[in-house]
């Protein structure tokens, strides 16, 4: 385990804002993330999803890099642009 994990884990364990908080920001970065990797999967460029989307590619930088407050609608057509199937797991 790095010791990143590893303060991390100690954190959360003492500290319940951080660990409320880390929660939280992480899933949001792990959207991005995933979207991001969509992308280079397919081979296209931010310049080239923002095209298909009719929008700006600052835009789809924000939505890869602060993925929070994204609506379903645009998870959609970003994963049709980048001709994935977007699927939605509930998991406890």
């Amino acid at each position: 385990m790095s010791d990143v994990k590893k303060y991390i884990q100690k954190r959360v364990l003492k500290d319940r804002v951080f660990a409320l908080g880390f929660e939280e920001g992480y899933a949001e970065f792990k959207i991005g993330v995933i979207l991001r990797q969509a992308r280079e999967a397919a081979g296209l460029t931010q310049d080239e999803v923002a095209r298909r989307l009719k929008t700006k590619k600052s835009a789809i930088s924000r939505i890869e890099n602060h993925a929070d407050d994204v609506r379903l609608s645009t998870l959609r057509k970003y994963a049709d642009a980048v001709g994935a199937n977007l699927q939605i797991r509930l998991a406890s």
